[in-house]
């Protein structure tokens, strides 16, 4: 479907690149001609998936380590990028969501989702807009996003705004950056199971998404990977602002959230003690 050198020539920042949608995108990538830039907290997990990616792809690799949560760690990240050579490509990746009933959520847990996933991706679109329209050299963002920012989406809110959020600077930076050479563009994913959204979103007595969406399936990592590698090449180079949805259709029948609606006490009260058991191994 696509030739061997669609991204020849490009250097891809992918933030969140160590696993799940993040690697799937960058081995896609690599597969497709670019020189790879993956980025996350986790330097153990980026080493392996940059060696697994070089094996796989025969693409160059760098892993970088890096909590885009912080404004001055991204700005270094980037100084970092740019003595090699500049990026022509930033994937915003890097997320974070579980689902809680609104009115137990501390503000600690709501900023833990807010700073990767709003904060972090400004901090690292306005370094890599900066640096493109100083030197005036092309750039292309792409934000993985999801439909909630067209339904809302119930027991997952601070996300649904982060990610909302996005969308807005996605349509806003198109405009002002746009006649600067950069453009902006973003994927609602549908269900694409990865070990970590699926232990974060899903819990014991769920419904199978796979039900809800009128395909009767979930999407698969080389689908949303293919999408993102269009729409960051230049054969995509007129489509600047816009958010393409790629769920099977599952949006419009519903936000994915109502069956949870019908949970007990009990049931949420499990769920908060197996978020809180997880964030512990996570320490």
């Amino acid at each position: 479907m696509f030739e061997k050198t669609l991204l020849a020539g490009k250097r891809i920042l992918v933030t969140g690149g160590g696993s799940g949608l993040g690697a799937a995108m960058a081995k896609r990538f690599g597969e497709l001609g670019a020189e790879l830039v993956i980025c996350g907290r986790r330097r153990e997990m980026l080493n392996e998936t940059a060696q697994r990616l070089r094996d796989e792809t025969g693409a160059t690799v760098h892993a970088v380590s890096c909590d885009i949560r912080d404004a001055a760690a991204v700005d270094d990240m980037m100084d970092a990028i740019w003595r090699d050579a500049p990026l022509d490509v930033l994937i915003n990746n890097a997320a974070a969501t579980f689902i809680a009933q609104s009115e137990h959520l501390s503000p600690r847990a709501a900023d833990a989702i807010l700073a990767p996933t709003l904060h972090g991706t400004m901090y690292c679109t306005l370094a890599a807009g900066k640096r493109w329209i100083e030197s005036q050299h092309r750039g292309v963002v792409l934000s993985i996003l999801s439909t909630s920012t067209i339904t809302g989406r119930a027991f997952t809110v601070p996300s649904a705004m982060a990610k909302s959020a996005v969308l807005a600077m996605t349509k806003s930076l198109a405009v002002e950056w746009g006649p600067k050479g950069v453009r902006l563009v973003a994927i609602a994913p549908g269900s694409f199971p990865t070990p970590g959204a699926s232990g974060q979103l899903q819990a014991k007595g769920r419904s199978d998404s796979t039900a809800r969406n009128p395909l009767g399936r979930v999407g698969d990592h080389g689908e949303l990977a293919d999408l993102a590698s269009y729409l960051i090449s230049d054969r995509a180079g007129y489509i600047n602002g816009e958010m393409v949805v790629q769920d099977g259709g599952a949006h419009l029948r519903s936000s994915g959230a109502e069956d949870l609606l019908q949970w007990t006490d009990a049931q949420w009260a499990e769920q908060r003690e197996a978020a809180h058991a997880r964030n512990m191994t996570k320490r």
